[in-house]
Protein backbone atom coordinates (compact mmCIF):
# COMPACT_ATOMS: atom_id res chain seq x y z
CA UNK A 1 0.00 0.00 0.00
CA UNK A 2 1.10 3.43 -0.73
CA UNK A 3 -0.79 5.16 1.54
CA UNK A 4 -2.81 7.03 -1.20
CA UNK A 5 -6.63 7.29 -0.87
CA UNK A 6 -8.43 4.01 -2.78
CA UNK A 7 -11.75 4.34 -4.39
CA UNK A 8 -13.75 6.93 -3.87
CA UNK A 9 -16.76 4.34 -3.51
CA UNK A 10 -14.33 3.12 -0.54
CA UNK A 11 -14.56 5.95 1.19
CA UNK A 12 -15.71 6.70 4.43
CA UNK A 13 -15.97 10.12 4.15
CA UNK A 14 -17.83 10.07 0.51
CA UNK A 15 -20.14 7.46 1.79
CA UNK A 16 -21.48 9.76 4.84
CA UNK A 17 -21.89 12.32 2.66
CA UNK A 18 -23.97 10.40 -0.29
CA UNK A 19 -26.38 9.53 2.41
CA UNK A 20 -26.48 12.45 4.27
CA UNK A 21 -27.01 13.96 0.77
CA UNK A 22 -29.52 11.50 -0.10
CA UNK A 23 -31.20 12.68 2.94
CA UNK A 24 -31.53 15.60 2.21
CA UNK A 25 -32.58 15.88 -1.15
CA UNK A 26 -35.18 12.91 -0.73
CA UNK A 27 -36.65 15.07 2.64
CA UNK A 28 -36.48 18.18 0.43
CA UNK A 29 -38.56 16.80 -1.89
CA UNK A 30 -41.22 15.22 -0.23
CA UNK A 31 -41.54 18.62 1.85
CA UNK A 32 -41.48 20.66 -1.63
CA UNK A 33 -44.00 18.19 -3.23
CA UNK A 34 -46.35 18.58 0.40
CA UNK A 35 -46.02 22.52 0.39
CA UNK A 36 -46.97 22.40 -3.13
CA UNK A 37 -50.17 20.85 -2.78
CA UNK A 38 -50.64 22.23 0.03
CA UNK A 39 -49.97 25.77 -0.87
CA UNK A 40 -52.46 25.02 -4.01
CA UNK A 41 -55.31 23.69 -1.86
CA UNK A 42 -54.85 27.34 -0.07
CA UNK A 43 -54.70 29.28 -2.84
CA UNK A 44 -57.68 27.34 -4.32
CA UNK A 45 -59.89 28.26 -0.73
CA UNK A 46 -59.05 31.72 -0.84
CA UNK A 47 -60.18 32.33 -4.97
CA UNK A 48 -63.46 30.31 -3.67
CA UNK A 49 -63.94 32.70 -0.33
CA UNK A 50 -63.06 35.63 -2.81
CA UNK A 51 -66.08 34.74 -5.16
CA UNK A 52 -67.78 34.26 -2.31
CA UNK A 53 -67.05 37.85 -0.81
CA UNK A 54 -68.21 39.58 -4.07
CA UNK A 55 -71.58 37.22 -4.48
CA UNK A 56 -72.37 38.61 -1.31
CA UNK A 57 -71.31 42.05 -1.58
CA UNK A 58 -73.20 42.34 -5.11
CA UNK A 59 -76.16 40.72 -3.83
CA UNK A 60 -76.51 43.14 -1.14
CA UNK A 61 -76.80 46.23 -3.08
CA UNK A 62 -79.59 48.59 -2.34
CA UNK A 63 -80.45 49.20 -5.91
CA UNK A 64 -79.79 45.82 -8.29
CA UNK A 65 -79.89 46.40 -12.17
CA UNK A 66 -83.24 45.35 -13.62
CA UNK A 67 -82.50 46.08 -17.09
CA UNK A 68 -80.33 43.87 -19.36
CA UNK A 69 -78.14 47.19 -20.68
CA UNK A 70 -77.20 48.31 -16.64
CA UNK A 71 -76.49 44.17 -15.72
CA UNK A 72 -74.05 44.18 -18.55
CA UNK A 73 -72.74 47.64 -17.31
CA UNK A 74 -72.33 45.50 -13.51
CA UNK A 75 -71.10 42.71 -15.55
CA UNK A 76 -67.93 44.66 -16.27
CA UNK A 77 -66.35 43.75 -12.96
CA UNK A 78 -62.59 43.04 -13.05
CA UNK A 79 -60.66 43.10 -9.75
CA UNK A 80 -57.28 42.27 -11.10
CA UNK A 81 -57.92 38.29 -10.99
CA UNK A 82 -60.46 38.36 -13.30
CA UNK A 83 -64.00 37.79 -12.09
CA UNK A 84 -66.93 37.99 -14.12
CA UNK A 85 -70.00 39.12 -12.94
CA UNK A 86 -73.55 37.92 -14.40
CA UNK A 87 -76.66 38.71 -13.46
CA UNK A 88 -79.06 35.64 -14.11
CA UNK A 89 -82.74 35.11 -13.54
CA UNK A 90 -84.93 32.36 -12.15
CA UNK A 91 -85.16 29.03 -13.43
CA UNK A 92 -87.73 29.53 -16.47
CA UNK A 93 -87.48 32.91 -17.32
CA UNK A 94 -86.34 33.41 -20.84
CA UNK A 95 -84.23 37.12 -21.10
CA UNK A 96 -81.68 38.12 -23.61
CA UNK A 97 -78.25 37.02 -22.96
CA UNK A 98 -75.62 39.42 -22.25
CA UNK A 99 -73.67 41.03 -24.88
CA UNK A 100 -70.37 39.46 -24.03
CA UNK A 101 -69.62 36.25 -22.83
CA UNK A 102 -69.36 33.93 -20.78
CA UNK A 103 -73.18 32.94 -20.44
CA UNK A 104 -74.76 31.44 -17.18
CA UNK A 105 -77.54 29.36 -17.55
CA UNK A 106 -80.60 30.30 -14.84
CA UNK A 107 -80.72 26.65 -13.99
CA UNK A 108 -77.23 26.89 -12.12
CA UNK A 109 -78.18 26.59 -8.31
CA UNK A 110 -76.93 28.54 -5.40
CA UNK A 111 -73.40 27.81 -4.46
CA UNK A 112 -69.93 27.14 -5.46
CA UNK A 113 -69.60 24.99 -8.70
CA UNK A 114 -67.34 24.00 -11.55
CA UNK A 115 -69.51 24.58 -15.06
CA UNK A 116 -68.31 24.01 -18.51
CA UNK A 117 -68.89 26.71 -21.08
CA UNK A 118 -67.84 25.78 -24.26
CA UNK A 119 -63.90 25.18 -24.01
CA UNK A 120 -63.95 26.81 -20.92
CA UNK A 121 -63.93 25.60 -17.30
CA UNK A 122 -65.16 28.18 -15.00
CA UNK A 123 -65.39 28.40 -11.21
CA UNK A 124 -69.03 29.76 -10.41
CA UNK A 125 -70.99 31.17 -7.19
CA UNK A 126 -74.26 32.07 -7.71
CA UNK A 127 -76.20 33.40 -4.79
CA UNK A 128 -80.27 34.93 -4.58
CA UNK A 129 -81.10 37.93 -2.54
CA UNK A 130 -84.29 38.68 -1.03
CA UNK A 131 -85.28 40.70 -4.07
CA UNK A 132 -84.93 37.17 -6.34
CA UNK A 133 -82.07 38.77 -7.85
CA UNK A 134 -79.53 36.25 -9.18
CA UNK A 135 -75.90 36.85 -8.81
CA UNK A 136 -72.76 34.84 -10.50
CA UNK A 137 -69.47 35.61 -9.86
CA UNK A 138 -67.25 33.38 -12.11
CA UNK A 139 -63.66 32.75 -12.54
CA UNK A 140 -61.70 30.66 -15.08
CA UNK A 141 -59.93 27.58 -13.50
CA UNK A 142 -57.27 28.36 -16.07
CA UNK A 143 -56.44 31.74 -14.44
CA UNK A 144 -57.14 30.10 -10.89
CA UNK A 145 -54.77 27.83 -11.15
CA UNK A 146 -51.70 29.51 -12.99
CA UNK A 147 -52.34 31.85 -9.96
CA UNK A 148 -52.49 28.90 -7.31
CA UNK A 149 -49.38 27.54 -9.16
CA UNK A 150 -47.57 30.82 -8.29
CA UNK A 151 -48.24 31.18 -5.12
CA UNK A 152 -47.23 27.54 -4.35
CA UNK A 153 -43.78 28.16 -6.18
CA UNK A 154 -43.19 31.31 -4.19
CA UNK A 155 -43.73 28.87 -1.04
CA UNK A 156 -41.43 25.99 -2.44
CA UNK A 157 -38.26 27.90 -3.84
CA UNK A 158 -37.16 28.61 -0.71
CA UNK A 159 -37.06 24.66 -0.08
CA UNK A 160 -35.41 24.47 -3.74
CA UNK A 161 -33.05 26.43 -2.74
CA UNK A 162 -32.21 25.41 0.97
CA UNK A 163 -31.70 21.72 -0.28
CA UNK A 164 -28.14 22.21 -2.40
CA UNK A 165 -27.28 24.89 0.24
CA UNK A 166 -27.63 21.85 2.92
CA UNK A 167 -25.83 19.04 0.80
CA UNK A 168 -22.91 21.16 0.33
CA UNK A 169 -22.69 22.46 3.67
CA UNK A 170 -23.15 18.75 4.86
CA UNK A 171 -19.98 17.80 2.55
CA UNK A 172 -18.20 20.61 3.89
CA UNK A 173 -18.59 19.50 7.62
CA UNK A 174 -17.87 16.09 6.75
CA UNK A 175 -14.74 17.23 5.10
CA UNK A 176 -14.10 19.57 8.37
CA UNK A 177 -14.63 16.40 10.91
CA UNK A 178 -12.27 14.44 9.11
CA UNK A 179 -9.69 16.71 9.07
CA UNK A 180 -7.78 15.67 12.37
CA UNK A 181 -7.38 12.17 10.28
CA UNK A 182 -5.78 13.57 7.81
CA UNK A 183 -3.24 15.40 9.84
CA UNK A 184 -2.65 12.41 11.51
CA UNK A 185 -1.88 10.46 8.30
CA UNK A 186 0.39 13.48 7.19
CA UNK A 187 1.94 13.56 9.94
CA UNK A 188 2.95 9.59 9.31
CA UNK A 189 4.22 10.29 6.18
CA UNK A 190 6.26 12.88 7.34
CA UNK A 191 7.58 10.68 9.93
CA UNK A 192 11.41 8.99 9.36
CA UNK A 193 12.02 5.85 8.99
CA UNK A 194 12.61 5.05 12.25
CA UNK A 195 10.54 7.06 13.88
CA UNK A 196 8.16 4.79 15.84
CA UNK A 197 6.83 6.89 18.82
CA UNK A 198 3.10 6.87 20.19
CA UNK A 199 0.60 8.88 17.86
CA UNK A 200 -1.17 11.40 19.55
CA UNK A 201 -4.80 11.06 19.75
CA UNK A 202 -6.05 14.32 21.84
CA UNK A 203 -7.29 15.74 18.64
CA UNK A 204 -8.72 13.13 17.23
CA UNK A 205 -12.38 11.63 17.52
CA UNK A 206 -12.98 9.24 20.59
CA UNK A 207 -14.16 6.68 18.22
CA UNK A 208 -10.83 6.85 16.57
CA UNK A 209 -9.16 6.20 20.19
CA UNK A 210 -9.45 2.49 20.37
CA UNK A 211 -8.05 1.98 16.72
CA UNK A 212 -4.88 4.42 17.65
CA UNK A 213 -4.43 2.41 20.84
CA UNK A 214 -4.29 -0.65 19.29
CA UNK A 215 -1.69 0.95 16.38
CA UNK A 216 0.62 2.48 19.28
CA UNK A 217 0.33 -1.21 20.74
CA UNK A 218 1.47 -3.00 17.37
CA UNK A 219 3.84 -0.29 17.15
CA UNK A 220 5.36 -0.69 20.65
CA UNK A 221 5.70 -4.69 20.01
CA UNK A 222 7.63 -4.10 16.38
CA UNK A 223 9.98 -1.68 18.39
CA UNK A 224 10.51 -4.64 20.42
CA UNK A 225 10.91 -6.82 17.92
CA UNK A 226 13.46 -4.76 15.75
CA UNK A 227 15.12 -3.98 18.97
CA UNK A 228 15.72 -7.72 19.73
CA UNK A 229 16.96 -8.21 16.19
CA UNK A 230 19.62 -5.73 16.34
CA UNK A 231 20.69 -6.47 19.77
CA UNK A 232 21.48 -10.42 18.42
CA UNK A 233 23.25 -8.86 15.32
CA UNK A 234 25.34 -6.55 17.33
CA UNK A 235 25.79 -9.53 20.11
CA UNK A 236 26.85 -11.64 17.74
CA UNK A 237 29.09 -9.56 15.24
CA UNK A 238 30.84 -8.60 18.91
CA UNK A 239 30.79 -12.04 20.09
CA UNK A 240 32.45 -13.18 16.66
CA UNK A 241 35.14 -10.01 17.08
CA UNK A 242 37.65 -11.97 19.87
CA UNK A 243 37.72 -15.36 17.72
CA UNK A 244 38.34 -13.43 14.53
CA UNK A 245 40.88 -11.23 15.99
CA UNK A 246 42.87 -14.19 17.64
CA UNK A 247 42.51 -16.00 14.26
CA UNK A 248 43.83 -13.19 12.21
CA UNK A 249 47.21 -12.96 15.07
CA UNK A 250 47.65 -16.31 14.31
CA UNK A 251 47.92 -16.12 10.73
CA UNK A 252 50.22 -13.50 11.17
CA UNK A 253 52.38 -15.42 13.46
CA UNK A 254 52.41 -18.32 11.06
CA UNK A 255 53.03 -16.01 8.10
CA UNK A 256 56.42 -15.32 9.90
CA UNK A 257 57.64 -18.97 9.62
CA UNK A 258 58.89 -20.94 6.92
CA UNK A 259 56.85 -22.92 4.69
CA UNK A 260 56.04 -24.12 1.83
CA UNK A 261 54.69 -21.62 -1.17
CA UNK A 262 51.35 -24.17 -1.84
CA UNK A 263 50.83 -23.43 1.84
CA UNK A 264 51.84 -19.88 1.98
CA UNK A 265 49.20 -19.86 -0.81
CA UNK A 266 46.75 -20.82 0.97
CA UNK A 267 47.78 -19.01 3.95
CA UNK A 268 47.03 -16.07 2.24
CA UNK A 269 44.01 -16.86 1.06
CA UNK A 270 42.78 -17.38 4.79
CA UNK A 271 44.22 -14.24 6.33
CA UNK A 272 42.23 -12.08 2.72
CA UNK A 273 39.12 -14.57 4.56
CA UNK A 274 39.50 -13.41 7.60
CA UNK A 275 39.94 -9.88 6.94
CA UNK A 276 37.44 -9.84 5.35
CA UNK A 277 35.09 -11.24 8.01
CA UNK A 278 36.33 -8.59 10.03
CA UNK A 279 35.19 -5.78 8.04
CA UNK A 280 31.76 -7.78 7.57
CA UNK A 281 31.46 -8.03 11.61
CA UNK A 282 32.94 -4.22 11.91
CA UNK A 283 30.02 -2.85 9.37
CA UNK A 284 26.84 -5.42 11.21
CA UNK A 285 27.84 -3.52 14.61
CA UNK A 286 27.74 -0.33 12.64
CA UNK A 287 24.36 -0.93 11.27
CA UNK A 288 22.90 -2.32 14.47
CA UNK A 289 23.77 1.06 15.60
CA UNK A 290 22.44 3.24 12.99
CA UNK A 291 19.14 1.72 12.91
CA UNK A 292 18.53 2.15 16.52
CA UNK A 293 16.89 5.47 17.59
CA UNK A 294 19.22 8.20 18.22
CA UNK A 295 19.11 9.00 22.00
CA UNK A 296 20.84 12.26 21.95
CA UNK A 297 19.94 15.23 19.71
CA UNK A 298 21.16 15.97 16.92
CA UNK A 299 23.55 18.85 16.39
CA UNK A 300 24.93 21.03 13.80
CA UNK A 301 27.55 19.68 12.27
CA UNK A 302 29.96 21.02 9.28
CA UNK A 303 30.24 19.04 6.77
CA UNK A 304 33.65 19.76 5.28
CA UNK A 305 35.48 19.09 8.44
CA UNK A 306 33.47 15.60 8.35
CA UNK A 307 34.90 15.35 4.82
CA UNK A 308 38.26 16.19 5.48
CA UNK A 309 38.30 13.59 8.74
CA UNK A 310 37.42 10.90 6.21
CA UNK A 311 40.06 12.05 3.68
CA UNK A 312 42.32 11.23 6.37
CA UNK A 313 41.60 7.68 6.46
CA UNK A 314 41.09 7.11 2.69
CA UNK A 315 43.69 9.45 1.69
CA UNK A 316 46.21 6.04 1.41
CA UNK A 317 43.82 3.83 -0.38
CA UNK A 318 43.37 6.39 -2.65
CA UNK A 319 47.40 6.95 -3.15
CA UNK A 320 47.50 3.12 -3.66
CA UNK A 321 45.52 3.13 -7.00
CA UNK A 322 46.71 6.12 -8.30
CA UNK A 323 43.38 8.18 -7.99
CA UNK A 324 43.20 11.63 -7.88
CA UNK A 325 40.64 12.30 -4.79
CA UNK A 326 39.62 15.92 -4.25
CA UNK A 327 37.54 18.38 -2.91
CA UNK A 328 35.63 20.65 -5.23
CA UNK A 329 34.59 23.93 -4.15
CA UNK A 330 34.94 25.91 -0.76
CA UNK A 331 31.64 25.72 0.53
CA UNK A 332 31.17 24.71 4.45
CA UNK A 333 27.60 24.16 5.07
CA UNK A 334 26.31 22.91 8.15
CA UNK A 335 23.82 19.61 8.68
CA UNK A 336 21.73 18.72 11.11
CA UNK A 337 22.74 15.14 12.56
CA UNK A 338 25.10 13.21 15.01
CA UNK A 339 28.82 14.02 13.86
CA UNK A 340 29.65 10.16 14.17
CA UNK A 341 27.02 9.36 11.70
CA UNK A 342 28.05 12.21 9.35
CA UNK A 343 31.65 11.20 9.16
CA UNK A 344 30.30 7.06 8.62
CA UNK A 345 27.71 8.73 5.69
CA UNK A 346 30.66 10.20 3.78
CA UNK A 347 33.01 7.90 4.55
CA UNK A 348 31.36 5.19 2.75
CA UNK A 349 30.22 7.20 -0.05
CA UNK A 350 33.97 8.11 -0.82
CA UNK A 351 35.15 4.65 -0.07
CA UNK A 352 33.07 3.32 -2.19
CA UNK A 353 34.06 5.35 -5.34
CA UNK A 354 37.71 4.85 -4.47
CA UNK A 355 37.37 0.59 -4.25
CA UNK A 356 34.85 0.92 -7.63
CA UNK A 357 37.61 3.05 -9.55
CA UNK A 358 39.89 1.89 -11.85
CA UNK A 359 43.66 2.77 -11.21
CA UNK A 360 44.66 6.13 -12.53
CA UNK A 361 41.49 7.05 -12.01
CA UNK A 362 39.53 10.41 -10.64
CA UNK A 363 36.91 10.97 -7.23
CA UNK A 364 35.46 14.45 -6.66
CA UNK A 365 33.82 15.57 -3.88
CA UNK A 366 31.49 18.74 -3.84
CA UNK A 367 29.12 20.51 -1.87
CA UNK A 368 26.84 23.46 -3.19
CA UNK A 369 23.93 24.78 -0.51
CA UNK A 370 21.13 26.18 -2.19
CA UNK A 371 17.49 27.20 -1.54
CA UNK A 372 17.98 25.65 2.45
CA UNK A 373 19.17 22.73 1.28
CA UNK A 374 22.58 21.24 1.36
CA UNK A 375 24.19 18.83 -1.26
CA UNK A 376 26.89 16.79 -1.21
CA UNK A 377 28.12 15.05 -4.61
CA UNK A 378 30.78 11.87 -5.09
CA UNK A 379 31.67 11.63 -8.60
CA UNK A 380 33.65 8.86 -9.72
CA UNK A 381 35.35 7.19 -13.07
CA UNK A 382 34.43 3.75 -12.49
CA UNK A 383 31.94 1.47 -14.61
CA UNK A 384 29.13 2.82 -12.84
CA UNK A 385 25.85 0.80 -11.75
CA UNK A 386 23.01 -0.17 -14.42
CA UNK A 387 20.02 2.31 -13.68
CA UNK A 388 17.48 -1.07 -13.23
CA UNK A 389 20.11 -1.61 -9.96
CA UNK A 390 20.74 1.34 -8.40
CA UNK A 391 17.89 1.06 -5.94
CA UNK A 392 18.93 -2.50 -5.26
CA UNK A 393 22.22 -1.52 -4.06
CA UNK A 394 20.99 -0.17 -0.90
CA UNK A 395 19.41 -3.35 0.39
CA UNK A 396 21.62 -5.52 2.71
CA UNK A 397 23.90 -7.88 1.42
CA UNK A 398 23.37 -7.02 -2.13
CA UNK A 399 26.47 -6.19 -4.35
CA UNK A 400 26.28 -6.21 -8.00
CA UNK A 401 28.18 -8.87 -9.99
CA UNK A 402 30.92 -8.44 -12.19
CA UNK A 403 32.86 -5.57 -10.27
CA UNK A 404 35.58 -7.25 -9.27
CA UNK A 405 35.77 -5.55 -6.00
CA UNK A 406 35.30 -7.88 -2.71
CA UNK A 407 32.71 -6.16 -0.22
CA UNK A 408 30.20 -7.15 2.48
CA UNK A 409 27.26 -4.80 -0.02
CA UNK A 410 26.73 -3.36 3.74
CA UNK A 411 27.90 0.26 2.93
CA UNK A 412 25.43 1.24 0.98
CA UNK A 413 22.78 0.09 3.45
CA UNK A 414 24.56 1.61 6.27
CA UNK A 415 24.44 5.03 4.48
CA UNK A 416 21.25 4.65 3.81
CA UNK A 417 20.38 4.18 7.32
CA UNK A 418 22.05 7.33 8.17
CA UNK A 419 20.55 9.63 5.69
CA UNK A 420 16.91 8.18 6.76
CA UNK A 421 17.92 8.91 10.47
CA UNK A 422 18.58 12.93 9.38
CA UNK A 423 16.04 13.18 6.75
CA UNK A 424 18.23 13.14 3.66
CA UNK A 425 17.73 11.89 0.36
CA UNK A 426 20.05 9.53 -1.22
CA UNK A 427 20.03 8.81 -5.32
CA UNK A 428 22.43 7.62 -7.26
CA UNK A 429 23.15 9.41 -10.68
CA UNK A 430 24.27 9.84 -13.73
CA UNK A 431 27.44 12.40 -14.16
CA UNK A 432 26.01 15.90 -15.79
CA UNK A 433 29.35 15.95 -18.29
CA UNK A 434 28.52 12.14 -20.01
CA UNK A 435 31.61 10.48 -19.00
CA UNK A 436 31.78 7.35 -17.45
CA UNK A 437 31.07 6.51 -13.88
CA UNK A 438 28.88 7.59 -11.19
CA UNK A 439 27.47 9.93 -9.39
CA UNK A 440 26.50 9.69 -5.51
CA UNK A 441 24.17 12.21 -4.55
CA UNK A 442 22.91 13.27 -0.76
CA UNK A 443 20.50 16.19 -0.18
CA UNK A 444 20.36 17.17 3.51
CA UNK A 445 17.29 19.17 4.71
CA UNK A 446 18.29 22.98 6.06
CA UNK A 447 19.28 23.29 9.76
Amino acid sequence: MDGREGPLTASLRFRLSLWISTAILVGAAIAGVYSYVAATDDAHRNQDTQLRQVGYLISRLDAVPTSPMARERVGDVDFDARLVVRFIDAPGARLPHPERAPYFSSTLPDGLQTVAIGRETWRVFVRTNAKGVRVAVAQQTAVRDAAARSSALRTVMPILFLGPVLVLLAALLVRAMFLPLQRLAAQLRARREHDLGELERAELPSEVWPFVAEINKLMARTVRALTLQRRFIADAAHELRSPMTAMSLQAERLAASDMPGEARERLEALSAGLSRTRVLLDQLLTLARTQESPVDQPTRVPLKKAIQECLEDLVPLAEAKAIDLGVVGDADPLVAGRPVDIRILVKNLVDNAIRYTPEGGRVDISVAEANGRVTLDVDDTGAGIPPEERERVFDPFYRVLGSGEIGSGLGLAITLSIANQVGAAISLLEKPDGTHGLRARVVFPGC
